[in-house]
C-alpha cells in the first residue's frame, strides 16, 4: 500500500512517528509531506524521515490563503504521479486532494467544531472520515467520524512507546532530588489561535518568581523567548522534550498540546489561555481524570493559588501517576489503533460500526498484553 503522511506542526511528526516506523516495517512504501515548520522539520531529521517540502506557512489569513493552493497543488502532483492509496493528517491538503484523486483521506483532528471553523467549514466536507477521541462525541457536525476512546498523545506517550530517558537529567544540569517546572509559551499562530491569547508578559514573569521558590524553571518556547527570560531557556533537544516533562514536579503555560502531554505522562499541568473550557479532551482529562487544569487569562492569582496548595501535597508524584494509571485502563493504544484503521480501510468502518467491543483490542498498557 502507498501511504501519505501529512505534517503541518511539530506534534504531528510525534503522532505520526511510530505509525510511520511500524508501517515501514511492514513493506507499505510511505511518503511524508511537509510544510516548512523548522521544529518540525528537525525532527523528523532526527527521527531520520525523509520528508518532501510543500512550502513555506504564511502568518496572515490571505497569505494561508494562497499558500493553501499551492500546498494542493504540489501534492496533487505527488499523488498522481505516485498513484497514492490512502493519505492521512491533520491538514485540509489531504482533504482537498483525495476530492480529486482516487486516493481515500483520513483526518485525524483532535479539536472541537467550534474552536476551528476553518477546518470545520474547508476541511471536514472534503474528507472521507475524521478521526477523533470519543470526548468529542456530539461536538462534530462531520457524519462520518470515527470516534476512539483515546487522546492523539497516546500514538506517542502510551507506555507500550514511550519510555523515559534519565540522561536528560544530566544534560539539563539536573540531579535526581532537584525539583523543577518546565513552562511552555505559545506564539498562537496557527488559523485557530485568531483572537486567542495566552500568558501576558507580567504573568510570566510572576509564574516565574512564585515557581523559583519551590524549584528551577526551565522554559520551552515556540518564539524566541523575552530578554529577560533567555536564561531559563531549554538547551535539550527537541525529542527529549518528554522526558524532561517526566521527570518536573509540573508543567505550566499556555500551550494546549504540552498540557495533554504531560497529562498523558502523569505530571500536573497547568494552562493559561482563551482556550480554557473550550477544549473536549482537555476538559475530559481535567473533569474526568484530574490530570490538568485549565484556567483563563483573567484567572492567573488563582491558577497560582491552586499551584501552591499542590506544591504542598508530600505524595504529589504519587498521586498523579495513580490517576494517569486510571486513565490508561480507559483508554486504548492510538498507534495500534491507527495501523489497523489503514491497513483495513474501508472495510473496517462497518467492523466498527457493528462492534461494540472492536476497541478492548487496543487497550492494555504494554504491546504485550
Amino acid at each position: 500500500m502507498k501511504i501519505l503522511i501529512d505534517i503541518g506542526h511539530p506534534a504531528h511528526v510525534h503522532l505520526f512517528r511510530y505509525f510511520y516506523s511500524e508501517m515501514n516495517k511492514r513493506g507499505h512504501e510511505l511518503f511524508v509531506t511537509l510544510k516548512e515548520v523548522p521544529a518540525a522539520q528537525r525532527l523528523l531529521k532526527l527521527y531520520d524521515i525523509p520528508f518532501i517540502t510543500l512550502g513555506r506557512k504564511s502568518e496572515g489569513i490571505t497569505g494561508k490563503a494562497t499558500n493553501q493552493l499551492l500546498y494542493d497543488w504540489r501534492m496533487l502532483k505527488l499523488v498522481r504521479n505516485e498513484r497514492i492509496d490512502i493519505g492521512i493528517g491533520s491538514s485540509l491538503t489531504i482533504a482537498h486532494v483525495s476530492r480529486l484523486t482516487r486516493m481515500r483521506s483520513v483526518m485525524f483532528d483532535d479539536d472541537d467544531d467550534a474552536v476551528e471553523p476553518l477546518m470545520t467549514k474547508f476541511g471536514h466536507p472534503f474528507t472521507d472520515i475524521v478521526v477523533s477521541p470519543d470526548s468529542l462525541r456530539g461536538r462534530r457536525r462531520k457524519k462520518n467520524t470515527v470516534f476512539y476512546p483515546g487522546y492523539h498523545e497516546l500514538a506517542y506517550l502510551h507506555p507500550a512507546w514511550f519510555t523515559p530517558d534519565p540522561e536528560v537529567l544530566s544534560e539539563a544540569g539536573l540531579s535526581d532530588s532537584d525539583r523543577f517546572f518546565v513552562l511552555r509559551f505559545n506564539a498562537f499562530r496557527a488559523h485557530h489561535d485568531r483572537r486567542a491569547g495566552g500568558l501576558s508578559f507580567e504573568q510570566k514573569r510572576s509564574l516565574i518568581s512564585f515557581l523559583e521558590n519551590y524549584g528551577r524553571v526551565i522554559i520551552t518556547s515556540e518564539k524566541e523567548t523575552e530578554l529577560e527570560f533567555r536564561r531559563y531557556q531549554s538547551g535539550i533537544a527537541p525529542d527529549k522534550i518528554h522526558s524532561l516533562i517526566y521527570y518536573s514536579s509540573a508543567f505550566i503555560g499556555d500551550s494546549q498540546t504540552m498540557s495533554s502531554e504531560a497529562a498523558m505522562l502523569g505530571v500536573p499541568s497547568f494552562r493559561c489561555n482563551t482556550f480554557a473550557g473550550r477544549l473536549s479532551s482537555l476538559e475530559e482529562l481535567e473533569k474526568r481524570y484530574g490530570l490538568t487544569h485549565a484556567f483563563q487569562p483573567s484567572g492567573f492569582e488563582s491558577m497560582l493559588n491552586m499551584l501552591k496548595d499542590m506544591l504542598a501535597k508530600p505524595e504529589l508524584r504519587s498521586e498523579w501517576h495513580a490517576r494517569r494509571d486510571e486513565m490508561l485502563k480507559e483508554k486504548i493504544n492510538v498507534t495500534n489503533f491507527m495501523i489497523q484503521l489503514v491497513e483495513d480501510y474501508p472495510g473496517i468502518l462497518t467492523v466498527l460500526k457493528n462492534d461494540p467491543e472492536f476497541f478492548r483490542n487496543f487497550m492494555g498498557r504494554y504491546t504485550d498484553e
